[in-house]
């Protein structure tokens, strides 16, 4: 008997390039629990973020919104305490709501309607407030690699192995203190306080796991890490042998790009691989313990991620050039409350923002419709075209057939996808394409809504979480720095260790 308010899981991975599942079609790496998701689900394999970026991207998903709506538009600013989100109408209606592992939230525990935020950050000051690198200090314990990583100061002493190898050198850390380990024992305890089986106080439960893999560093933990042989793997498609010029005038990538060959390449590969496959185990493992107390066909389960990842398309690695199909198209299952539509595939063009919707639709509820909401139901959203912005205001306009990179200060682009796949051959001034260059800027025009970008959101006052784990005022500032000086500490002690 279906309970009155079904579960809902999502589960975010980081910079999850489309096509790097099996049921991608993807042979060379495995996930199958994904892919046992999937067949009790629907695969949607055209699904796109609204921006390539951590914060802006999660603040979409969160509201249902586009960053120049939400204002949120770099990885740096907090979201308006007016807006409405997912957690908060849930919470309104009378669910138990949490969150575990990235959230990338500026300030770290922001008040978007979790009652519980239990987080493992990576960039930014989130990870001297958070729950994981307190975790990681209480045992004497470093993430070194992630540090030279993400660390300015530290990044720029990194051994020139760091450099040679694209950051895929070993984690310092055992699988049980990795971070992707961590965030699924949290999310396990928490699913574990959920109702036992189908009755009442089964359901009404929200849970958002954000996990920080397959974000860079490439260090997947033993015995992860050896799971692929990187000669075995076929490199991606979009693969050239150099980088285009257009593409190293924009960004030469936050590694070197033109440095990167194939056998690099499928190194890293190997790695993200593997922390792909890592999450995948997570996700069966959530799914195990849902079966386990009768929960699973109750529970509407997502798994998506913010943005997506070059790894050798046009000879990049990473994200931060053009919005080309693999950094802004991103990979979407969706297993449904009594596991309607079990086995569907749907190529229709879909947004993350219809992911909103869909989760408050399942849960019964209404999201307050702002005056420019766009968001749909993916059961109803076969989009026209789908938008994407970047920090810089450089636009996509993308439709089945075709797409259009309008930048500015930049080489601004026109790809018909299908004689055209990889996008290489700019036909923005093809008289040929004119009519649908033209169409697509007028639609742009059109969801622009306003001239002039919104300045960021930037909220000393906005309002985070109170709970026992969340320091504030003047403990925030005496534990941000009790964090600090230990893992600076520790990574001047080993260095060159």
């Amino acid at each position: 008997m279906a309970i009155d308010k079904p579960n809902v899981l999502v589960i975010h991975a980081d910079q999850h390039r489309f096509d790097c599942l099996s049921t991608a079609g993807n042979e060379d790496v495995d996930t199958p629990h994904i892919a046992a998701l999937a067949q009790d689900g629907v695969v949607h394999t055209s699904c796109f973020t609204t921006f390539p970026l951590c914060t802006p991207a999660r603040y979409s998903l969160l509201t249902g919104m586009y960053a120049r709506q939400h204002l949120g538009v770099a990885n740096e600013t907090a979201l308006p305490g007016g807006i409405a989100t997912f957690p908060r109408v849930l919470k309104q209606a009378g669910y138990r709501t949490a969150c575990v592992g990235k959230m990338h939230f500026q300030p770290t525990y922001l008040d978007v309607g979790f009652d519980t935020m239990l987080l493992a950050e990576q960039a930014g000051p989130g990870r001297y407030d958070d729950d994981y690198h307190r975790y990681l200090m209480e045992r004497g314990l470093l993430d070194r690699t992630d540090m030279v990583d993400q660390v300015f100061e530290f990044r720029g002493k990194a051994p020139a192995s760091y450099h040679e190898d694209f950051g895929s050198e070993p984690s310092s850390l055992d699988e049980k203190d990795y971070s992707t380990s961590w965030i699924r024992d949290r999310a396990l305890e928490v699913m574990e306080g959920w109702g036992d089986g189908g009755g009442a106080g089964a359901g009404g439960n929200l849970l958002m796991v954000g996990f920080i893999k397959p974000h860079h560093p490439f260090d997947a933990p033993a015995p992860w890490r050896d799971m692929y042989d990187p000669e075995r793997l076929s490199l991606l498609p979009g693969w050239t042998d150099a980088n285009l010029p257009r593409d190293t005038r924009l960004y030469n990538g936050y590694f070197n790009n033109q440095a990167l060959g194939p056998a690099a390449l499928k190194r890293v590969m190997a790695q993200y691989y593997a922390s792909i496959s890592q999450i995948d185990a997570c996700v069966g493992q959530m799914a195990s313990l849902l079966k386990q107390k009768g929960l699973y066909d109750d529970t509407l389960v997502v798994y998506t991620s913010d943005h997506g990842e070059y790894m050798g398309f046009h000879h990049m690695l990473l994200k931060g050039n053009y919005m080309y199909d693999p950094l802004v198209r991103v990979p979407l299952v969706v297993k449904y409350p009594g596991n309607a539509r079990a086995g569907e595939r749907h190529d229709g063009l879909v947004s993350i923002i219809d992911i909103t919707a869909t989760i408050v639709d399942a849960a019964g509820c209404v999201l307050p419709r702002h005056l420019w909401a766009q968001e749909q139901p993916l059961e109803d959203a076969d989009r026209e075209l789908v938008f994407a912005e970047d920090h810089h205001g450089n636009y996509m306009v993308r439709s089945r057939r075709h797409k259009l990179l309008w930048y500015k200060g930049a080489e601004s682009q026109f790809f018909d996808l299908e004689a055209d796949p990889d996008e290489l051959e700019n036909r923005i001034a093809d008289p040929a394409c004119q009519a649908e260059v033209q169409r697509m800027k007028e639609a742009l025009l059109a969801w622009l809504a306003f001239e002039a970008r919104p300045a960021p959101h930037e909220d000393a006052l906005a309002r985070e979480i109170r709970a026992p784990n969340v320091a504030a005022g003047p403990d925030r500032a005496a534990s941000r720095k009790l964090v600090r000086e230990w893992l600076h500490g520790q990574m001047d002690a080993r260095r060159g260790g």
